[in-house]
């Protein structure tokens, strides 16, 4: 008997639950807030923050509901799949976001609580979790990119420390990032067992960064150099050696994040149906429906798809193992949530018509000149995080079982 009421007192919980989510959101999220983007952890750098901003990211830092699945004993929230998903729906419907993220959530923390050390875990998630340290990624170099294991930055043992000197490339944020994790080859004799995992202070003397600009305008990217940057020894995450098993786990905790259709241009018309939009720039007939019937239709598919890959993405956080974590197949997330965030963008644009076109000057809202921006942006979805080909080559070896003909 007590095991078939079992379920009901789940549920119970889980209401009860989400009635205290609901009572502490509606005491701290600001409502001058509600519906804004998650200003405070975007690529775009750091800015002028209004107080609510800064009261709400304290809030959920203090909470823990920045990271709400993550561990309390380090700063997290502790709560299960269910219930951040509860979370997850309450925010939504009062128009309120996470104002803590970046690489530390969606890539760097998950990867050092499976790893890390636990003097390591201490000092770095609950910042993560606090949104008080900004993180950057060092993996890619001008002669490895898609071939990552070519990587020749270089950690030379110094006895109590390392001394790297190297460079890398496409660092998103490192003009902004406090810290550095990085891969570096610590045995040039061994491609992929010769990598490790390390830890770099980007404060550090050594540490040079150039922003790269990009089509868009703006710089989000990097060209980080490092010249003699003396790391300690206890900036090594693992053991020497262990960076390819390491830095792979994290580039799948990446693109589970990135599978959503992450960036700047899933934020085109965020919140809005694309049929509205379209009906205000392109008009509606006497039945109240949008009159360009071809565009009607592939609005539809294109809402289609999005709503199935979302039921996708949520059966499979459901499925999964706590003791799993990512696979494989977010390599399949990745390329579909590609796919339809660049249809969206490409959608958006072909509504807007010539107001989609853009770039500066007079005859456009700010809003439009954004979109456009925002559109050229989007066309890197289906490259950062590892290209759809990279994708496709995973998918084909690790899921379909297909090997390279010798």
């Amino acid at each position: 008997m007590a095991t078939a009421l079992q379920p009901d007192q789940d549920a119970a919980a889980l209401d009860a639950f989400r009635l205290s989510a609901r009572a502490w959101l509606a005491a701290n999220f600001p409502a001058s807030l509600k519906g804004k983007d998650n200003v405070l952890s975007s690529l775009e750098g750091p800015s002028e923050h209004s107080a609510d901003e800064v009261a709400w990211t304290t809030a959920m830092g203090d909470k823990g509901w920045g990271v709400p699945t993550w561990p309390e004993a380090y700063g997290g929230g502790g709560l299960s799949r269910a219930e951040a998903r509860i979370l997850a729906e309450e925010m939504g419907r009062i128009g309120a976001w996470n104002p803590i993220g970046g690489m530390g959530v969606m890539m760097f923390g998950p990867t050092l609580l499976e790893y890390g050390s636990e003097a390591q875990k201490q000092e770095h998630i609950r910042a993560i979790a606090k949104g008080k340290v900004r993180w950057c990624q060092g993996y890619s170099e001008p002669g490895a990119g898609s071939d990552l294991a070519s990587l020749q930055t270089f950690a030379e043992d110094k006895g109590d420390h390392y001394l790297v000197n190297g460079q890398k490339t496409w660092t998103s944020g490192g003009q902004w990032a406090d810290k550095c994790f990085a891969l570096v080859r610590t045995d040039k004799s061994q491609k992929h067992a010769g990598i490790s995992f390390l830890l770099i202070d980007m404060t550090s003397p050594g540490v040079e960064v150039k922003p790269i600009r990009m089509i868009s305008g703006q710089s989000p990217f990097c060209e980080t150099f490092f010249t003699d940057v003396k790391v300690p020894k206890e900036n090594l995450v693992g053991r020497e050696g262990q960076g390819w098993e390491i830095g792979t786990r994290l580039l799948q905790h990446e693109r589970n994040s990135l599978s959503g259709g992450g960036g700047a241009a899933s934020r085109l018309f965020a919140g809005t149906p694309l049929a509205q939009v379209a009906k205000q720039y392109r008009g509606a007939n006497d039945d109240g429906k949008l009159s360009d019937t071809d565009l009607r239709m592939r609005i539809v598919k294109h809402e289609m798809d999005q709503r199935a890959f979302a039921l996708t993405l949520r059966r499979a956080a459901l499925e999964a193992k706590s003791n799993q974590g990512p696979s494989a197949a977010t390599s399949i997330m990745k390329n579909v949530g590609a796919r339809i965030t660049q249809d969206r963008a490409e959608l958006s644009i072909e509504i807007m018509g010539m107001a989609g076109l853009g770039w500066e000057g007079e005859g456009f809202t700010e809003a439009e000149l954004t979109q456009t921006r925002t559109w050229l942006w989007g066309k890197a979805v289906s490259i950062y995080g590892g290209s759809t080909e990279i994708q496709n080559n995973v998918i084909a070896k690790r899921i379909l079982g297909m090997l390279d003909h010798q």
